[in-house]
C-alpha cells in the first residue's frame, strides 16, 4: 500500500509542534529563579500557585504527543492509542490549571484561546491517526 503524503506532512508538523511543546514543558519545570522574578505579577502567581502533580499531565501530553507522532511517521498502529492519552493528559492539565490556580480570574474568557487550540490540535491528530490505522496505513 502507498502511503499518503499526508501521513509525512502531519507526522513531520505534529512531531515538530510537540517537541515545541516538550521545549516549553522543560523551561518551565527547570525555570531559573531570576526569569520567575522578571514575570509579570499575574503570571508569577500562576506559575508558584500551580501544583506539582499538575506538570505529570503536561509532561504527559507533551511527551506522549512526540510518541504518538514518531509512531505516526512510523506507521504503526501504537500511535493511536499514545495520541489519545497525550489528548487526555492534556485536557486534565487545561482544566486543573483552570480550576487550581488564578488563571481564569487572572484572564478570563480570553485565556481560553490557546489552551482550546491546543487541545484541538491534540484532537486532530488521535482523529488522524485513528483513521490511517482504519484504512490499513498504520500497522
Amino acid at each position: 500500500m502507498k502511503v499518503p503524503a499526508s501521513v509525512w506532512i502531519v507526522g513531520g508538523l505534529a512531531l515538530l509542534w510537540n517537541l515545541i511543546g516538550v521545549a516549553a514543558f522543560t523551561m518551565q519545570v527547570a525555570m531559573p529563579e531570576q526569569a520567575l522574578a522578571a514575570m509579570p505579577a499575574d503570571q508569577r502567581a500562576i506559575y508558584e500557585a500551580t501544583p506539582a502533580w499538575l506538570y505529570l499531565f503536561y509532561g504527559l501530553a507533551t511527551i506522549g504527543g512526540v510518541l504518538g507522532s514518531i509512531g505516526l511517521l512510523l506507521r504503526r498502529r501504537w500511535a493511536v492509542p499514545v495520541y489519545l492519552l497525550a489528548l487526555a493528559a492534556l485536557v486534565v492539565q487545561v482544566l486543573a490549571s483552570f480550576a487550581v490556580t488564578p488563571a481564569w480570574t487572572t484572564g478570563g474568557v480570553s485565556s481560553l484561546g490557546f489552551p482550546v487550540l491546543l487541545v484541538a490540535i491534540a484532537f486532530g491528530l488521535w482523529w488522524f491517526a485513528r483513521y490511517m490505522a482504519a484504512r490499513g496505513v498504520l500497522r
